[in-house]
């Protein structure tokens, strides 16, 4: 027979080098998670009411907005900062009305193809991580090169989102449920007076207006890619 070998050194110093490698593999695992763990953006609820900061190349506005998913309409009361009040009325035929209610009766009527987002327009986004923004712990998605979106990690409820062409929201309030009353969501009768908008002299403050050329842009590319 022959006689047992000792255990050696270098045995036991490869053992637990391999040990080790198995901890380690273990361990940057669980932080590394695979891409199918992911976490995904939570779905717009059905209606809700928020606040919003905008900023879009150092001009600010307040935005209150009304989504209302089952009523197929979308309501954005914009606030410029120390200038006008301008109401974006959205409808799921893919019309937007874009009017003041002040003495100038400035309106403009854009007919787009597709209608407001649906409540899991976020669904594919890119997974980019975590980062923190507003004092938050947020997770971010990209979708399409069209936007950026940031989610609160413990809430689940939006923080920021920041649109390709640089416009930003912050978001100040986010009540899930809230319904605007149906009497506000008409737009005036000035708006149907003249279809042909480019005729109207009273249209044409409106689209000089930064926010009305931005925003059709910005839904000009998110009908194309989003829908």
């Amino acid at each position: 027979m022959n006689p047992k070998k000792p255990y050696s050194a270098d045995m036991a110093t490869s053992t637990k080098v391999l040990l080790l490698i198995i901890i380690s593999i273990i361990i940057s695992s669980s932080i590394h998670p695979s891409s199918s763990s992911d976490p995904t953006p939570s779905p717009w609820p059905h209606q809700f009411h928020s606040i919003l900061i905008m900023n879009y190349s150092g001009a600010n506005q307040i935005i209150d907005l009304w989504y209302d998913w089952p009523n197929g309409r979308n309501f954005n009361i914009i606030q410029h900062q120390l200038g006008k009040l301008l109401y974006d009325l959205e409808w799921n035929n893919g019309t937007s009305f874009f009017y003041t209610l002040d003495s100038t009766e400035e309106c403009r009527v854009a007919h787009l193809d597709v209608g407001i987002l649906r409540p899991n327009w976020l669904d594919g986004a890119n997974y980019l991580g975590q980062e923190h923004v507003d004092g938050f712990l947020c997770n971010v998605w990209e979708k399409v090169d069209f936007i950026w979106y940031y989610e609160d990690v413990v809430t689940k409820r939006p923080v920021h989102w920041v649109f390709y062409t640089g416009r930003s929201a912050h978001v100040m309030t986010f009540e899930v449920g809230a319904v605007l009353e149906d009497a506000n969501w008409q737009a005036p009768a000035y708006c149907f007076e003249n279809k042909d908008a480019e005729k109207n002299p009273k249209t044409h403050p409106v689209i000089a207006d930064g926010y009305l050329e931005t925003s059709v842009q910005e839904r000009t590319l998110r009908d194309s890619k989003l829908a």
